[in-house]
Parts: C-alpha cells; sequence; structure tokens
C-alpha cells in the first residue's frame, strides 16, 4: 500500500494542478524521502528538517506510529491517512496534527455498539501490544461496559514476542466460555493467532476485527484463514476516484528508475529483465511493455478504503494552501467529486464514518469482505449503527441466559454483571422487569395486571355510612333551626342571643359544616380537592367565629357589673355580627391565596400500596393547608380560654361550661384526629377526616343548641331573662334599681 500511496498522492497533486479553482497560477510539487513501502519515519523526519537528500534504507515499522515521534521534532504541519491511534487527538501533545481517517476512539464504540446489536454480552477482547492495539481495546471495554455488555479475558501480544505468550492466549481461548472474540490487532498478529488457533482446532469462535485486518487481502494466503471467516469488523468506506486507473496504467519504470517496487512489479508482471546485465533466465524487457490491457492489484481502483485517504489529504492541503495561510487548516471544509464531505474537528479528526464488513467465502480459498452495514459518527445518536439486509449468521455469546418472565437476576459471586443465576421474583423486587406503573404482577409473577384503584366512594358500606351520618347531621341541624324559627318571638329564645346562634350564623355555618364532609366521599377531581379543604375550613372557622362571640358576651355581660359601665356597648348585634365576618374575612383569604398560589389536586398514590392506586386529594401548597388549620386551631384555643375563665358563673347559668367542654372535646377530637389519619391505610384516611368532622360539630351541636335550651328552670321553666334577673340581685351593685339593670343587661343581650 506504501507504493500505492506515493502513486495516488502524485495522482492528486497533477490533478490539482489542472485544475483552476484550486490555486489557480499556482504549481504544487512533491517531495519523495523514499522508494515507497513503509520506511523508519524517525529518519525520514530527520532527512526533511537537515535537507539530506540521500535515500533512506527501509525499516519496516508500523504506519500508526509514523506520526508519533515527529511531532517531538519539529513543528510542522502533518495529515496523515492511515494513522488512527486515538493518543493523536491529545491537541497539546500534537497541536499540528491532523488526519483524514477516523480516530480509533470512534471505532471502539462502534465495535461496542454492533456488539450490543447482536446481543453479545460476553466477550473476549485480544490486542496488538503497542499504542494502536492498547489505546483502542481500553476505549472499546470502556464503552462495552456502557452499553451493558462484560468482557471475560484481556490479553495484548505482538508478533514479536516470545511463542509462548501466544501459546497462553490461546490457552486462554480454548478454556473460555465467550464464543465472540475482539482482536484489535494488524493483520500480522491475526494471521499469527488464526495459524495457532487451526493447529489447535479452536473453532466456532465469532470474530470481531479492528479496521487494521479485517479488510486485508493477504488474509487468504494464510494456513488458518479458515477460522476467519463468517468475522465482522469495520473499514473506513471505500471510495471511487475517477481517473485513478487511467493513471496508474500509464506507469512506466522509465518515470522511476530508482524505484525498487517499480522494478520488482514491472519484472513480475511482464516476466522479463530491467537488468540486462544481471544473470537471469528471463527475458530482457523491450521497452514497449504497457499497463493499459493488463488486469493486476495495482490498476484494480474497485474498491479504495484506506488509499482513499491519501487522496483527500493532498486535496485538504491544496484547500489549505487556498486560504493563503496554513493554520486555516482548521476550517477546512470542501465536498469531493463522489460527494464525502471533508473536515477537521476540534481535535483535528476527520467524521467517524466506517462500513461493517463480513468476511464471506466467494471461491474456494478466497476471502471477500461484504459491507452489511454501515457507522456514521456525523448522524444523530440513534442512527450512528445502520444494518443493510444483507443477512449475517451470528452465534450467541452471553455469559447467562435471559431470564423467563416471573424470574430476577441474581449475581454470581465473583463474577461479572453478565453472569448471572433465575430464581422466581419476590413482589417487591427491583431486579425484574417492573410492571408501568399502573399495573401489577400476577400470582405467578409472568404478566402485568391493572391495580385496583380506591377511593372512598358513595356506594361502598363505609361511605354509605358516612353520608347518611353527615345528612343526620344536617337534618337535626334544620329541626333546631325551625324549633327556633318557630319560637322567635318567645323570651328564652330572643335572650338566647338570636343574631349569633339563629338560622343564619351558628346553625347555618354548622349546617355547611356537615354538607362539607360529602365533599370528601366520590372520585377526586379538580374541583373537589379544591372545595373539600377550602370549605372545611371556612365553614369551621364561621361556626368557631360564632362561638366565640357568645362566648365573648357571656363573659362580658358577667364581668361589666359595675354601675355605669359602658363596655356591653362594645358588644352589641352590630359588633357581634362584624366580628364574625372580620374573622372570617381573614380565612376566606388565606384559601385564596391558597387556591392561587398552588391549589389541592387530585393525585394517584403509587407508593402507599404495591398492588393498589389510592385516588386522594395532594394538598398542593403545605404552607396553604397548615395556615388554614392553624388559624383554626388558633381560634378555638382563644374561645376554649375565655370559656374557660367563665366557667364559674353564678346560679344555673352553664352556657360557659358547655362552650369549654364544647371547646375541650373539640380540640381532642383534631389532636387525636393527627395520629389516626396518618396511620389510617388508603380511603380510611379520608374517613378518619370525614368522622373528625362530623364528630367535633355534632359535640358543639349537642353542647351549643341542646344544653343552651337547658337554661330554663326545669321546675318552674324559668326563661334566660329570669336567671340574669336573679344573678344580678345577687350582685353587689352600688347603686340603682336591679330591676331597672335586669330589664338593662337583657335588652343588651338581644
Amino acid at each position: 500500500m506504501g507504493c500505492f500511496s506515493v502513486f495516488l498522492m502524485i495522482f492528486a497533486i497533477n490533478e490539482i494542478n489542472k485544475n483552476p479553482e484550486i490555486l489557480p497560477n499556482i504549481k504544487l510539487g512533491y517531495k519523495i524521502y523514499n522508494n515507497c513501502g513503509t520506511m523508519d519515519i524517525l529518519r525520514a523526519a530527520l532527512a526533511l528538517v537537515s535537507g539530506l537528500k540521500d535515500e533512506i534504507s527501509d525499516d519496516k515499522k508500523y504506519i500508526f506510529t509514523w506520526s508519533l515521534p515527529v511531532s517531538y521534532l519539529y513543528i510542522s504541519l502533518q495529515i496523515s491517512h492511515f494513522a488512527t491511534c486515538a493518543c493523536l487527538s491529545d491537541r497539546k501533545e500534537y497541536p499540528t496534527f491532523f488526519r483524514t481517517i477516523p480516530s480509533d476512539y470512534y471505532q471502539s464504540r462502534a465495535l461496542a455498539k454492533m456488539v450490543k446489536h447482536f446481543g453479545w454480552n460476553w466477550i473476549g477482547a485480544i490486542a496488538v501490544d503497542n499504542e494502536y492495539g492498547l489505546y483502542g481495546i481500553a476505549a472499546f471495554i470502556q464503552a462495552a461496559q456502557e452499553f451493558g455488555v462484560c468482557t471475560e479475558y484481556s490479553e495484548a501480544f505482538s508478533s514479536s514476542d516470545p511463542p509462548d505468550r501466544l501459546q497462553r492466549i490461546t490457552g486462554i481461548i480454548r478454556h473460555a466460555t465467550s464464543k465472540v472474540i475482539l482482536a484489535f490487532m494488524s493483520h500480522r498478529e491475526i494471521k499469527l493467532l488464526a495459524i495457532e488457533l487451526y493447529k489447535q482446532n479452536i473453532t466456532g469462535l465469532q470474530w470481531v476485527g479492528s479496521d487494521a485486518w479485517i479488510t486485508d487481502p493477504s488474509l487468504a494466503d494464510n494456513e488458518g484463514h479458515s477460522i476467519l471467516v463468517g468475522s465482522l469488523g469495520f473499514s473506513v468506506s471505500s471510495a471511487k476516484i475517477p481517473g485513478l486507473e487511467g493513471h496508474l496504467r500509464q506507469l512506466h519504470p522509465s518515470q522511476f528508475p530508482d524505484s525498487q517496487f517499480v522494478r520488482d512489479f514491472w519484472e513480475d508482471v511482464f516476466h522479463c529483465s530491467l537488468n540486462n546485465t544481471a544473470n537471469t533466465p528471463k527475458k530482457p524487457c523491450s521497452g514497449f511493455e504497457s499497463l493499459q490491457n493488463i488486469q493486476s492489484y495495482f490498476t484494480d481502483v474497485s474498491e479504495l478504503r484506506f488509499i482513499n485517504n491519501v487522496y483527500k489529504s493532498v486535496y485538504a492541503v491544496a484547500h489549505a494552501l487556498h486560504n493563503l495561510v496554513l493554520q486555516y487548516l482548521n476550517t477546512v471544509n470542501f465536498t469531493t467529486k463522489e460527494g464525502e464531505r471533508v473536515y477537521f474537528d476540534n481535535n483535528g479528526d476527520s467524521p467517524a464514518t466506517y462500513e461493517l464488513v463480513n468476511l464471506q467465502m466467494t471461491n474456494k480459498d478466497t476471502m471477500e469482505g461484504v459491507t452489511v452495514g454501515i457507522y456514521d459518527a456525523s448522524l444523530p445518536e440513534s442512527h450512528h449503527f445502520i444494518m443493510n439486509n444483507n443477512p449475517v449468521d451470528v452465534p450467541v455469546s452471553v455469559c447467562s441466559q435471559s431470564c423467563l418472565p416471573g424470574t430476577r437476576k441474581v449475581l454470581q459471586k465473583g463474577k461479572p454483571i453478565c453472569c448471572y443465576d433465575c430464581i422466581s421474583c419476590p413482589a417487591d423486587s427491583i431486579y425484574c422487569l417492573k410492571c408501568p406503573a399502573e399495573y401489577w404482577s400476577n400470582k405467578q409473577r409472568d404478566a402485568c395486571i391493572p391495580k385496583e384503584i380506591e377511593f372512598l366512594a358513595y356506594d361502598e358500606l363505609l361511605g354509605t355510612l358516612l353520608v347518611l351520618l353527615s345528612l343526620l347531621g344536617v337534618f337535626l341541624s334544620m329541626i333546631i333551626i325551625l324549633v327556633f324559627y318557630y319560637h322567635r318571638e318567645t323570651p328564652i329564645v330572643r335572650a338566647n342571643n338570636s343574631e349569633l346562634s339563629f338560622l343564619f350564623l351558628l346553625l347555618f355555618s354548622l349546617t355547611l359544616c356537615f354538607l362539607c364532609s360529602l365533599t370528601f366521599i366520590g372520585r377526586p377531581s379538580e374541583w373537589s380537592c379544591m372545595l373539600r379543604h377550602t370549605a372545611f375550613g371556612i365553614t369551621f372557622f364561621l361556626c368557631i367565629s360564632c362561638v366565640l362571640g357568645k362566648t365573648i358576651v357571656v363573659l362580658m355581660a358577667f364581668r361589666a357589673t359595675l354601675p355605669g359601665s359602658n363596655v356591653m356597648k362594645w358588644f352589641g348585634p352590630a359588633q357581634q355580627r362584624l366580628s364574625v365576618v372580620a374573622f372570617t374575612l381573614i380565612q376566606v383569604v388565606i384559601c385564596i391565596l391558597w387556591l392561587t398560589i398552588s391549589p389541592p389536586f387530585p393525585f394517584k398514590n403509587f407508593t402507599q400500596f404495591k398492588d393498589k392506586i389510592i385516588l386522594e386529594c395532594a394538598l398542593g401548597s403545605a404552607v396553604g393547608f397548615w395556615a388554614v388549620l392553624g388559624y383554626i386551631g388558633l381560634l378555638a384555643i382563644l374561645c376554649f380560654i375565655l370559656a374557660f375563665l367563665a366557667r364559674k358563673l353564678p346560679d344555673n347559668f352553664n352556657e360557659a361550661k358547655l362552650i369549654t367542654f364544647s371547646m375541650l372535646i373539640f380540640c381532642a377530637v383534631w389532636i387525636t384526629f393527627i395520629p389516626a389519619y396518618v396511620s389510617s391505610p388508603g380511603k380510611f384516611s379520608v374517613a378518619v377526616e370525614i368522622f373528625a368532622i362530623l364528630a367535633s360539630k355534632t359535640n358543639t351541636k349537642k353542647n351549643m343548641m341542646g344544653k343552651g335550651l337547658q337554661g330554663q328552670d326545669d321546675c318552674t321553666g324559668i326563661s334566660w331573662t329570669k336567671t340574669f334577673s336573679r344573678v344580678l340581685r345577687t350582685s353587689d351593685w352600688a347603686e340603682g334599681s336591679p330591676s331597672n339593670k335586669t330589664m338593662t343587661l337583657s335588652t343588651q343581650l338581644k
């Protein structure tokens, strides 16, 4: 390939010189520092910088290492067509290095993705012991781990190693359980390995090859080439260069009189000798021999792969020169005649494009690389690796077979993650294939079934019972309202402060409290979630503010006993109504802010039960929820304290005592509610909340309404007015008529 590269370079330079669109009025030249073939690039670089013109002898080295030492010798622009080592992408170490062949970093990731594509998660890896192999295999193993592929072993050797090292590697292959081997090496090492495996009759392996050997035509000359039949690997894309074949057929020894390659090639093709003085059985060459009608590997340009990179390299230099400044090579971006785009990334690498090649036997003892797919790193991630329709027969290489439905993986001790045992799945296993969020596994753990949806419904026993209790509370409240309304003109009703305990306030708020419990029943929706908590907060607060108003009036009535005191004028009906409205408006504002900023919303709870979905209302803003409850609790505590201060009213006036008891029960119910609510599962937590609402309101109604009527004397039927009169007559008034004071207080309490 070395000589072919030289001739292709000459062809590209001549083509550019004839092209008026590139470097017009400028002619490119070239200087060849060796006849052709591989050579000691270090000595060539020294000759280049020192101006030596002597020919440098061949010294076989790997072509990918050529570019490594040169960067240390002189700062010169370098464009490589064959150096693929990922180490050369380091811009700090090699700031002037460019290449028209992809870095092995991309090839390694492409190979890992291809291995994953075929379902192989258990493979072996062998590399050539130099920068090409070690960097390449390291990048492959890292990418393979990302794709869930495990490496059973990783070994390296070179063709110059002692035979026992190769024997050791073949022994590892013989005893390994993986059936796929990645070989990141050159054609020299793969030939040696194939021969040794062939001698030991180690067959049935799937080979995955790097671009350095997967399309090498000399593999068929190897004794153990049958071992490699079916190999898969990426190679640089093939291309056709118009006019190249005609250029090669014009080759004549007179053009390169000092080239040993041209001399040997010519004598081999035409079976003649160019050295007339040599003692050889071949006839002398006439000088009229021509390659125009000769078919040989030299003139076969039907499938150019690596050589095409030489062509692109020459054109890259020409385009950079065309921009007048060499440092603009980073900005080179052009398209070849065949439509291939050429540019360099920030690391000086060209875009990674490979063809996936499968080595197949076409004729006896002849292998041909058939393209079965492509890899293009410039495409989106999901389209990097694309297979053709050509069938590829590949083996299965896994450490453990896939677990059947209903079983889960258990890693084998001391082995990679691809090696595991399969055991039956428990109900809550996180290692088995999870069902979707709204599904759960059946008893056999081999299928997903819909989860049961749970909420407190109207048509179930518990929901129906709570509805009946709520409606009973509403019914009793309405009965009391009717009774009070029917007896609205009686002294006992008028003296019982009808402004707060009649239809529109206390009894009305109690009725709403019973009704709001119904919003907690049924399937949660957006409106029900917003209504249930805000309606609960506002109606409860309205009720407690009414109770607070009654408590303040009663307390002040029996504390403001001094003659001429005008304190009660601040606690008349208008002031009482105004205080209730003011207190309640604050709660309304809190609820509006809650609903505006982050309102409650329906929520599917998947975590409380594994096999059920609990439909509930999420709070939205927890601050808003606790602000509503905190405000209610603050007012309830204040009401309890005031009622407690008035608990020892004289005679049989027991309303303050009943308010104290009612608030005590109210606080006890809601303090008990918290642990009961937290510990109740599913829909029962909603039932606990409804029960707390009903219990607290039933207690309030019983104590504030039923017990309030017991203000009458059971024997004599003395009204509230008479009770207040008796209290006032027993008080130590400094002056004034007791009867007048009784009438005045009675009027103030109305």
